[in-house]
């Protein structure tokens, strides 16, 4: 379901860049920061790296050991962020544990910020300013518009109040006139608010948290969770949601190739407005 929406976007990059080189431009360059051995974070960079190859973004990967302190890994940071000819800066979370990860965020240049996540581009999105937008809510609104679901005047339901992906989201959702409600894990009567709402965008991290018996008939239903469980991979929603739901993101395969495809999206526009 997500994989022909992030070739629409991979493909415009792609038509981009070529047209750059054909200028005789350099190519846009992404810097990757990848700290420690987590196993998950290495599928992800290298899934990253062949997808910016196929669009003719280079990469370079910095990766250091669990064991680098945090004066080491912001020196990194401020020499990537000094150095013209990269464009981008992607810090690969999780980070180890005692590395801050608000500090080390921060420290990337706000015009760098691959993941949109720095604090100066998340006052950016709430005011409704330019700049990059945090890839994975980015790529919902995507997966939304591609597939024709109208936004303006439904009842939205976003479940995950993170940084990464529920706040954003919300924020995102509101700007494209939905009434937009935030549930998480002190929120009484969830049941309610899932019978209620017209668009539901799942970002909690707990496999099975939406139950098809409280999905409203005809609902939109993203699945942003992930997590590995001894089955496999599951979302946050009970796959049985397919049933009454009018569309179901599956887990995997539905938003994850979006987030790729927004990544790589903020890494050219990074690099165009540096020209």
């Amino acid at each position: 379901m997500g994989k022909p929406v992030a070739d629409e976007i991979l493909g415009r990059v792609r038509g981009l860049v070529a047209q750059s080189a054909a200028r005789g431009r350099r190519p846009p360059h992404l810097a990757v920061v990848y700290v420690g051995d987590d196993p998950a974070s290495a599928v992800y960079i290298r899934q990253k790296q062949r997808a910016a190859a196929k669009v003719g973004i280079e990469t370079n990967l910095q990766h250091l050991p669990a064991t680098v302190g945090i004066g080491d890994l912001l020196a990194i940071i401020d020499r990537l962020n000094g150095d013209p000819g990269v464009d981008a800066i992607l810090v690969q979370m999780p980070l180890p544990a005692g590395l801050d990860p608000d500090l080390v965020l921060e420290r990337v240049r706000a015009d760098k910020d691959a993941d949109g996540l720095h604090p100066l581009n998340l006052g950016r999105l709430l005011a409704g300013g330019r700049g990059p937008r945090p890839c994975t809510p980015a790529g919902v609104m995507a997966l939304l518009a591609h597939y024709g679901q109208e936004t303006a005047g439904r009842r939205a339901l976003v479940i995950g109040r993170s940084r990464l992906v529920g706040w954003p989201v919300a924020i995102l959702l509101t700007q494209a006139q939905a009434t937009v409600t935030v549930a998480h894990s002190r929120t009484r009567d969830l049941p309610r608010l899932l019978a209620e709402a017209e668009i539901v965008v799942a970002a909690a991290g707990h496999p099975g948290l939406v139950e098809a018996r409280h999905v409203a008939l005809g609902a939109v239903v993203v699945d942003v969770g992930i997590t590995r469980t001894e089955e496999g991979l599951r979302g946050d929603v009970d796959p049985g949601v397919a049933e009454r739901a009018a569309a179901l993101s599956p887990v995997p395969g539905g938003v994850g190739p979006l987030t790729v495809a927004m990544l790589l999206n903020n890494t050219w526009e990074a690099y165009s407005r540096a020209l």
